[in-house]
């Protein structure tokens, strides 16, 4: 007794009674349905593009970055590596900054007494970062290559080698 190509079902006639689908007839005969409790393996999707996957780098900062450089089919390509490096870079050159402008304002505002200029620095500082963060998202996904000074240079040495 024949089984249906499409869901693996027992056919008698011309058409399977439970997906519809054509029987051909003198065919090899497909293999059985699987067991029960098993499953079938899934079939192996095509990479994402490569503007998708360049701007998943930014995504997540330092952790994106870090997935694309290990994920097998992304870190040969030159270009999502490139934005994998930048956006590491990027993350680690803010913490630095961030670090460095606490400090400062943090000894500033011992000396001084007052919080003034140094209470609406991070807010500005940290809307920069996101405008920033939202222009590389929206070029890269449009396909463009935006290259930061100081970083993007280093960025693309790593990204070459």
């Amino acid at each position: 007794m024949p089984f249906c190509a499409s869901c693996g079902t027992q056919v008698e006639g011309k058409f399977c009674p439970k997906c519809g689908a054509a029987i051909v007839a003198g065919g090899a005969t497909p293999p059985p349905p699987p067991l029960p409790g098993t499953y079938a393996a899934p079939v192996a999707s095509a990479p994402m593009a490569e503007n998708v996957a360049s701007t998943l780098c930014y995504v997540l900062g330092l952790i994106t970055g870090i997935i694309f450089l290990v994920l097998e089919p992304y870190s040969k390509n030159r270009t999502v590596r490139f934005h994998a490096f930048q956006s590491i870079f990027l993350n680690v050159a803010i913490i630095v900054i961030e670090i460095a402008f606490s400090i400062v304002f943090g000894i500033m505002l011992r000396i001084t007494g007052f919080f003034g200029f140094f209470g609406i620095f991070f807010p500005i500082f940290w809307l920069a970062l996101l405008a920033l963060w939202l222009y590389l998202l929206l070029s890269t996904y449009q396909g463009k290559t935006i290259v930061l000074p100081i970083i993007g240079p280093l960025a693309q040495k790593q990204a070459q080698s």
